[in-house]
């Protein structure tokens, strides 16, 4: 019995090898079939569709899982810490290492980021495609579309946005926020210094006057939305409810990368600003012709 079982294995591997250029092994263990490529030693999952490599800030993990969870592919994450945007030679180190970590067999890395400001300018693709979507921030993901985003902005240009990642992974703007950094300022420097670093600390939110929460219509949206409120009421701002669109995540995810959403990088460029309306363009590695990092 074992010596046909061996027999028909080496029959479909032969088989195999005859019918396919990438020369797949399939391994059957307790009916979990695990293949990958020996030619490009490339990641499949069970129905032979090719497995991505998400690497995406903290903020977006609810609707990344959620819209994933959806999609007829595959993936593997890794989030990033929430806040590498306040310095962007930092999270370009820190993306540029997690790309450099990846797993060697995903079929391309996708990054769930937008420019970020210019964090990610100089992320440079090796080995694997990068697909990152054109837009200045991750709101972006959550509107739609790039087009949208900037049509609400021009609207409304003292908007702070508010979302399920950055209530959860952030201090928002608000009555929570003021308390507890002026509650660190007294402890830290005492109570006659709090009240002068408060105003020096927190005076940029002078700059807005809207708070608009992007909903897309799945996890506890009333908590969110009441917290938004309670925030713009105590600040004094208005309060507006956005419905979000899962169209560029759901493409983002299922490689459905058009043009005028998304920028694919290959291997031996970097990503640079294009200082127009497609927010980011690509450019050949400077010292890296070949394109193999």
């Amino acid at each position: 019995m074992a010596k046909g079982r061996e027999k028909q294995g080496q029959t479909r591997f032969s088989n195999c090898r005859k019918s396919s250029q990438s020369l797949f092994f399939a391994q059957s263990l307790f009916s979990d079939i695990l293949i990958f490529s020996e030619v490009h030693f490339m990641w499949y999952d069970h129905y032979g569709e090719p497995v991505y490599h998400v690497i995406a800030c903290h903020v977006l993990w609810r609707e990344l899982c959620y819209f994933a969870s959806l999609s007829p592919r595959t993936h593997q994450f890794t989030f990033l810490k929430q806040g590498l945007h306040n310095t962007p030679d930092v999270l370009r180190q820190e993306l540029q290492g997690a790309i450099d970590r990846a797993d060697e067999r995903a079929a391309a890395i996708l990054i769930g980021y937008g420019l970020c400001s210019n964090g990610l300018v100089g992320i440079r693709a090796r080995t694997k495609r990068l697909v990152v979507m054109r837009g200045h921030d991750c709101i972006t993901f959550l509107l739609g579309s790039k087009e949208r985003y900037r049509e609400y902005f021009d609207a409304h240009p003292g908007t702070y946005w508010y979302s399920p990642g950055w209530i959860e992974t952030s201090i928002q703007p608000g009555k929570e926020r003021y308390e507890r950094v002026l509650e660190y300022y007294v402890e830290t420097y005492g109570e006659e210094n709090a009240k002068y670093l408060m105003d020096a600390s927190e005076n940029w939110m002078q700059n807005y006057n809207n708070a608009a929460y992007v909903d897309l219509g799945f996890g506890d949206s009333e908590r969110y939305r009441s917290f938004t409120r309670e925030c713009a009421d105590w600040l004094g701002w208005n309060c507006d409810f956005l419905e979000g669109d899962g169209r560029l995540l759901r493409d983002f995810l299922a490689g459905n990368w058009n043009e005028r959403d998304f920028l694919v990088v290959e291997p031996g460029h970097v990503i640079v600003a294009s200082h127009d309306q497609t927010i980011i363009d690509s450019a050949p590695a400077p010292g890296d012709a070949e394109g193999t990092g």
